[in-house]
């Protein structure tokens, strides 16, 4: 295990369209260190789908139900190492 652990955190919401480019810049940066957490407000459209085809990318996926993006922001903090 490295010296540090750095989080990147995405709060996302049907974002279907985008979510791709971002999973993508996260896998140039993924390495030992690195975890990736995503907290996704229950995306109705193909969003989940393609966060899950991505399965090794991401250390932890929550999707529920939220009050915001604040309120997902610090979900995703409450969930980082």
């Amino acid at each position: 295990m490295p010296d540090f652990l750095l989080t990147i955190i995405t709060v996302t919401k049907n974002c279907a369209s985008t979510i791709n480019r971002t999973l993508d810049s996260v896998s140039a940066v993924k390495r030992p260190g690195v975890e990736y957490v995503v907290v996704d407000g229950v995306s109705t459209d193909a969003t989940l789908e393609a966060i899950r085809a991505r399965g090794k990318l991401v250390n932890q996926l929550v999707s529920e139900s939220d009050r915001g993006i604040y309120n997902a922001m610090n979900k995703g903090v409450g969930l980082a190492r």
